[in-house]
């Protein structure tokens, strides 16, 4: 399940096939470095803007196949260089990270639902896709599943993290239904959790449940440890919307996480996997 800043990623678990972790780690490398440009430290929006470019520059040389431009990036370009070549992973899926993250760095609300999709395509669903072609499991309706757990896992990281987005001064609630719902942003500011508000999230709840119900049959799909890593990643985003229901949806004074008393249940539920998606 989620780890660290980039939160819709499996970094290396004990599940994932040793073969993997390399190139996995590589894709992860680059992934939450450049999502900590967007997000971490001080820096304005012009010089986040330039150090994603940068990381732009990385992929160019790989395209052309040539050494990565010299600097800090260099090695993390260099390892990654390796596993694009080694996968056929291709590189549209890290550029539209990178398109991902410079919006985040100057867009801090979302319309409508639409809008909002749109970056979790890009955002989210390229990490999935990557999997899947490492995975060698690119055909059928493999990756539109995977799309759908991804987007989903992004959209529950969202509602987990309403709190924490507010200090960046983000809201990632679509403005057409929080109006449709009677929410506004005073809500979100003054961690207001009234009939309003708990009607909206548990709106968003059971959308983003259903989306990831419509993904899972991908985890029976795919064999060995790699859909057994994908099991619990399934499960454990539904765990957090039980965890968010359990709050009343008060995600202000209670972020929903992953404890060490859930394992135990999602590996029953994964042994169990018909019966609990």
């Amino acid at each position: 399940m989620p780890v660290d800043h980039y939160e819709n990623f499996p970094v290396a678990s004990v599940l994932l096939p040793a073969r993997l972790r390399e190139p996995v780690e590589a894709i992860y490398a680059f992934a939450r470095g450049a999502d900590d440009v967007a997000d971490e430290g001080e820096a304005p929006p012009a010089e986040r803007l330039a150090q994603l470019d940068d990381y732009r520059a990385g992929l160019d040389a790989i395209e052309r196949n040539e050494p990565p431009p010299a600097g800090p990036l260099a090695p993390m370009f260099e390892r990654l260089a390796r596993n694009i070549r080694a996968h056929g992973l291709p590189p549209q899926l890290f550029r539209d990270l990178l398109d991902a993250f410079s919006q985040d760095v100057v867009k801090t609300r979302y319309a409508d639902f639409t809008e909002l999709t749109d970056y979790c395509r890009r955002s989210a669903n390229p990490v999935g896709r990557l999997l899947l072609h490492l995975y060698d499991a690119t055909d059928d309706d493999n990756p539109a599943c995977s799309d759908r757990i991804c987007t989903s896992l992004q959209l529950i990281n969202f509602w987990q993290d309403v709190a924490l987005d507010r200090e960046k001064r983000r809201i990632y609630l679509p403005a057409e239904e929080m109006a449709r719902f009677g929410v506004g942003e005073d809500h979100i500011e003054h961690g207001r959790v009234d009939a309003a508000w708990c009607a909206l999230m548990d709106f968003q709840v059971q959308r983003a449940r259903a989306m990831m119900r419509a993904g899972a049959p991908l985890a029976r799909r795919l064999p060995g440890r790699i859909g057994w890593e994908l099991r619990l990643m399934v499960l454990g985003g539904l765990r957090i919307l039980e965890r968010i229901e359990a709050v009343g949806y008060d995600v202000f004074r209670h972020r929903p996480t992953l404890g060490k008393t859930d394992w135990p249940l999602l590996a029953w539920r994964a042994l169990n996997y018909d019966k609990n998606t």
